[in-house]
């Protein structure tokens, strides 16, 4: 028997007139696609991550120490002093720094390692960092599957931890699962203060996509940067408390928003406002709700004055503000966290003539803001940047050496240590790690460099991690140990 149905219930009829055939529909079912095709492959990585806890056997990295270790022998560069302490040595426990005995102190049951006369140091912290982003090419970051670029991270989150950063401020990309897997010791890395997706309005600097997936409709997918959690764009007040409150949720120690133009986007103008001060205002107020502050990439003095209006506590890069600029983040008591942006070998590589003319621009401007936060007595944290760049990330301790030309050696390792962690607590509740970074002092995390040299007397040092740095310890745990090479 077939069934036969009239007019009235034609529409019932599967067929090209159907509605599953509709643009919604299509597009429904390609995101529920496209959902099913993801999760496959996250729980593919999910089982990788969890192969130690099904009994395969630990990196040694990941082992705690069994009992105390005490670094005898060692002058100690403590974070805040210009001069080194000598007499002491220090003694770890578990993560932590648990005293500093003097010298000829015995502590029973330690592992005590010999320093040789070397420098000690508090582990370094990049104010600036991409983790995501840094060891990857451009097209890579926009075109490659997201697991793929995942891996990637993960590779070079070694490479940064064993170049001296035991700490970054991730200020930009979806750093939330590489920073889980180096919490979990499953793969070495530094501490990570996650920002997550860059929060970017329509045309700003976080909007990577092509022309021709203009415009957006409310049936349009997701663009790979956003499906990635690379940006969130986000458009009017409603729209940037949703992307905000997203980036919470998922972890967001603070929050980054893209409040001006800049090198690496290919469409907007470095001159451009981007978020009206209603919107900034309103990503400050979200994060002020948990406890924690924004940042905002931004480089002229009109940008920087409409962020700081808008409650902004953290102006990303600012190479091209003015006086009243500074003198506001100053009274304001902001941070200005800056960049050695010299246009010379180590910085980004962009193919577009005009971007190299505005890197120039930045450049000269990068030398003036230096002057203007001296001036003004701003806080001033360090940072790097290094963005696409595969072959500059090698250069991170390099490039934060080039502030040398302005400030004293001490002052240098200072901002490198406890000022970035000044900084670093500002996330207040929402701090991943609730102890003491940036210091060599009794509780505060053992995250410790030993340098073959002063570097208070050779900033240079920090510069060629393989050669100089014997020793490096993150959470009381040896990652490299070369004093008996």
């Amino acid at each position: 028997m077939r069934l036969r149905l009239g007019k009235k219930y034609g529409h019932l009829v599967h067929g090209l007139n159907c509605a599953c055939h509709s643009p919604e529909a299509l597009s429904l079912f390609q995101r529920v696609d496209k959902g099913l095709s993801r999760r496959s492959v996250l729980r593919g990585i999910a089982a990788t991550l969890a192969a130690p806890a099904l009994g395969v056997a630990s990196p040694s990295f990941a082992q705690p120490a069994p009992k105390p270790i005490l670094l005898k022998n060692v002058r100690i560069f403590d974070g805040r002093s210009a001069q080194l302490i000598d007499g002491k040595s220090i003694l770890i426990e578990g993560a932590r720094i648990a005293a500093l005995p003097a010298q000829d102190d015995t502590v029973s049951d330690a592992e005590i390692i010999d320093c040789g006369g070397r420098t000690i140091m508090p582990g370094m912290i990049d104010a600036h960092w991409h983790t995501m982003l840094a060891g990857i090419s451009q097209v890579t970051a926009m075109t490659a599957q997201v697991p793929y670029v995942h891996l990637v991270a993960a590779e070079e989150a070694e490479r940064t931890v064993m170049r001296g950063f035991t700490s970054v401020r991730d200020a930009g990309g979806p750093s939330f699962s590489v920073k889980r897997a180096i919490d979990e010791s499953r793969i070495p890395g530094p501490r990570i203060y996650p920002c997550g997706a860059m929060v970017s309005q329509t045309s700003g600097h976080g909007d990577f996509r092509p022309l021709y997936e203009l415009p957006r409709s409310p049936q349009t997918n997701l663009s790979h940067a956003e499906e990635a959690g690379i940006s969130a764009i986000a458009d009017g007040v409603p729209e940037v408390l949703r992307r905000v409150r997203e980036q919470l949720m998922l972890g967001a120690s603070q929050i980054k928003i893209m409040a001006g133009g800049g090198v690496a986007s290919a469409y907007d103008p470095l001159d451009s406002l981007q978020f009206t001060e209603e919107e900034i205002r309103m990503a400050v107020t979200a994060a002020e709700d948990w406890g924690t502050y924004v940042c905002a990439h931004v480089y002229t003095s009109n940008g920087i004055k409409r962020a700081l209006a808008g409650g902004v506590r953290s102006i990303e890069h600012g190479q091209l503000a003015d006086e009243e600029a500074a003198r506001q983040m100053a009274d304001m008591g902001a941070w200005w966290s800056i960049q050695p942006f010299l246009a010379d070998e180590d910085s980004n590589m962009y193919p577009n003539p005009l971007q190299r003319e505005q890197q120039k621009l930045i450049a000269e401007g990068t030398v003036r803001a230096v002057e203007l936060g001296k001036k003004f007595d701003v806080k001033m944290a360090l940072g790097t940047d290094i963005l696409f760049n595969p072959q500059a990330t090698a250069s991170q301790g390099k490039q934060l050496t080039k502030f040398a030309r302005w400030y004293d050696n001490a002052d240098v390792l200072r901002m490198l240590t406890s000022g970035n962690a000044d900084l670093l607590a500002m996330s207040g509740p929402r701090n991943p790690y609730s102890g003491k970074l940036g210091v060599v002092e009794a509780d505060a995390f053992a995250d410790l460099l030993l340098l073959d040299g002063n570097p208070l007397e050779n900033i240079d040092l920090i510069a060629d991690p393989e050669t100089s740095m014997k020793l490096i310890i993150k959470d009381g745990r040896i990652q490299k140990n070369a004093l008996g090479a």
